[in-house]
């Protein structure tokens, strides 16, 4: 029987969630930041603590038993309750403040992010933006497990439907994918290109390891080839660099073709690709001042860069 000093730690709780929702113990540990064998540490306190068995081995891994997965769902609503809590007293204050935790990818954050915070700063200086670049997967997760309140996503290098009950999603852009290639590349010219066409090129990618790189190889695939990968770049910047020189060629969302690449020429592709951005927030926090106002923040800002280009 649990005394009045034993307690759910609301932190075992929500590591048992991130196992549940990651479905392993390296990945939970990953998106906790934590160590595998931390994890593993917190939850079998908490079974000590409930003296019931929340996993079970699996093969190699591990599972929730019916308790752990009925846990689960209770710690769920319990955070739920508490995003509602939270919401309801910051619409009590007479200002909006405090801190907001932002998850978004690099092209939105350099294209639209940046302004959006910069204008919350000056309209509403008691309000802390913290932004922390993730990719859209890692966002959703981040915000699942409560270490984001909002994630700035696509709805190509993520799956914004999985936990459509968790969270609420609002459209910022519509995106389009072009062609990164030398200025005197013999396709330069072109006014479309298929990804047939780019068959023989060499490849520069951002983080062939991200979504966004796996989604580029998933389209050289269905296009009959695989790519030739001569720059494997952690940051974009390198990217353009290379496709600059004419050692290589990339893909590149319209975001990033926001500030101009000296000597990259952008074509569009046919047939078109395009990419929804979305802000996903928790359905608690839907009414939270905070998120309200970045909510709008954004779109406007969205709205202003995409009339520009």
């Amino acid at each position: 029987m649990l005394t009045d000093g034993d307690a759910m730690d609301m932190n075992r709780l929500l590591t048992l969630r991130a196992l549940a929702t990651c479905g392993t113990m390296a990945a939970a540990a990953e998106s906790l930041h934590l160590t595998p064998s931390a994890i593993s540490q917190q939850i079998a306190q908490l079974e000590r603590d409930l003296d019931t068995r929340l996993t079970e081995r699996r093969g190699r891994g591990v599972a929730l038993t019916p308790a752990g997965n009925a846990l689960v769902r209770h710690t769920e609503r319990i955070m739920g309750v508490l995003d509602e809590a939270k919401a309801e007293l910051a619409q009590l204050r007479s200002d909006i403040a405090g801190e907001l935790r932002v998850a978004a990818f690099p092209s939105i954050a350099v294209a639209v992010l940046a302004d959006t915070v910069r204008a919350l700063q000056d309209s509403h200086p008691r309000l802390r933006i913290v932004v922390q670049e993730m990719e859209p997967q890692e966002g959703l997760t981040a915000l699942g497990a409560w270490h984001t309140d909002v994630a700035v996503i696509d709805d190509l290098a993520a799956d914004p439907g999985g936990r459509h009950d968790a969270y609420d999603l609002l459209p910022v852009a519509q995106d389009v994918l072009h062609v990164l290639l030398p200025n005197d590349h013999p396709l330069a010219g072109r006014t479309s290109l298929r990804m047939v066409d780019l068959r023989d090129a060499a490849w520069a990618l951002d983080s062939t390891s991200s979504s966004f790189g796996t989604f580029i190889g998933g389209l050289c695939r269905r296009a009959g080839f695989e790519p030739q990968i001569n720059a494997h770049c952690t940051g974009f910047g390198m990217v353009a660099a290379m496709v600059a020189s004419g050692c290589s060629i990339s893909l590149a969302s319209g975001l990033r073709l926001i500030k101009p690449l000296p000597g990259v020429t952008a074509v569009r592709l046919r047939p078109e690709i395009q990419r929804r951005i979305l802000l996903a927030y928790r359905k608690g926090e839907r009414q939270h001042p905070a998120v309200q106002t970045f909510v709008n923040a954004m779109q406007e800002s969205a709205a202003r860069v995409l009339v520009k280009k």
